[in-house]
């Protein structure tokens, strides 16, 4: 299993890993019997994890409509697991042409050369990690908090259940059900949301060894005539030059495979995550006398805005080492080389001006100004709401 999700970047294998072991990422080799009990397995994970705590979840909510508090108490984590059922299904169908985004970015990051190459790869990988850890940091203490707060006899979440969840085993049989897949399902999410942040961090690693490749198109070449190069050094100029280009290519069309996977994807979280924070910070002013829970809700509000900040945040990088691309070309000896040569250059700048972005559904490009009008949406909602309550 490890050789299989086996990727440069250690973010990606921890995140394929997950995925693999509850069943929504299976092994290429599996075949026959072995392929069909994976497919099933995936079903009941998914069915645990998501299915019939949302079916609960909407029968709670339909019970309790009106009563604005106990809905918004209700509405954070089912839109949380609605946009993780949305996710699955986007990555399970689309797992064929995923694979072979994260297959190509690994093979071309591993064979970066040169100490600067080999520096580039390991700073996006450092980079990613990080952002994966304080993820998962923050889910830890948003879910441990949630554990803890119930009071006796009262369950983590609210949720509807065809029996008395108040009374032994029932309730112990409940009580564990709804932490142990909120903890599995909190760290999927966590592994989903990386995955895919991971992916466009490595196309503008891609994006990066094209810029530094570009800058060195005439390293090893000594002047011999007067300060221009010879015929044979212009050879070698062009055959780097051709394969620059094809990098960036490799690299744009990486981009357009992962604005085809995780478009609508992003969208549904930016949606989605626009929704909990509004109703989290609603329940986070509701909720006065439990220091537990209020710790809980604050964490679970910064959990939902990394979330959004992460994709926004690669998303700009993504599109500002895009525009670096022409800097990076005139930052090369284009003096000492052929008119010819030179126009082959522009070419490759002008072609550069086409940037490289991903967008959420089509109506948002991921950026820290995305970003911020996410949030100061989700604060004109958290207005309304309170206006509503009183």
């Amino acid at each position: 299993m490890a050789e299989d999700v086996g990727n440069v970047n250690f973010s990606i294998t921890l995140s394929l890993t997950v995925l693999r072991l509850v069943g929504f990422w299976p092994p290429d080799t599996l075949s026959g019997n072995k392929k069909y009990i994976y497919n099933w397995y995936g079903i009941f994970s998914l069915m645990f994890l998501l299915g019939s705590y949302l079916v609960s979840q909407m029968v709670d909510m339909f019970l309790i409509w009106g009563d604005l508090p106990l809905m918004t108490g209700v509405a954070f984590v089912m839109f949380t697991n609605m946009a993780q059922l949305v996710k699955i299904v986007n990555l399970v169908g689309r797992r064929a042409l995923i694979s072979s985004i994260i297959a190509s970015a690994d093979e071309e990051l591993r064979s970066a050369e040169g100490v600067e190459a080999k520096i580039i790869v390991k700073s996006c990988n450092r980079e990613t990690l990080l952002q994966q850890v304080i993820f998962c940091c923050l889910t830890f203490v948003t879910m441990l908090g949630w554990a803890t707060s119930a009071g006796k006899g009262q369950l983590p979440l609210r949720a509807w259940y065809p029996y008395d969840e108040s009374q032994s085993p029932a309730y112990e049989l409940s009580y564990l059900h709804q932490i142990g897949a909120l903890y599995v399902a909190a760290y999927l999410n966590v592994g989903k949301d990386t995955l895919v942040t991971s992916l466009i961090a490595q196309c503008r690693c891609r994006l990066r060894l094209l810029g530094l490749r570009l800058k060195t198109l005439g390293q090893g070449l000594q002047n011999t005539e007067k300060n221009h190069l010879t015929l044979e050094q212009e050879l070698i100029v062009k055959s780097r030059l051709r394969s620059c280009v094809e990098h960036h290519l490799r690299a744009l069309e990486a981009a357009q495979q992962l604005q085809y996977c995780f478009s609508e994807h992003i969208f549904v979280q930016f949606m989605v995550s626009l929704i909990i924070i509004c109703v989290s910070a609603f329940q986070l002013v509701s909720v006065t006398d439990n220091p537990v829970r209020l710790i809980a809700m604050a964490t679970y509000i910064l959990n939902m805005m990394f979330q959004v900040f992460i994709y926004c945040y690669q998303g700009n990088q993504l599109t500002q080492e895009s525009s670096e691309i022409a800097g990076a070309v005139y930052q090369c000896p284009w003096y000492k080389m052929s008119k010819p040569l030179q126009r082959s250059l522009l070419i490759v700048m002008t072609r550069s001006q086409r940037l490289a972005k991903i967008t959420a559904g089509g109506f948002t490009t991921l950026s820290l100004a995305s970003f911020m009008g996410i949030i100061k949406m989700s604060y004109s909602m958290f207005t309304l709401l309170r206006q509503l309550d009183m």
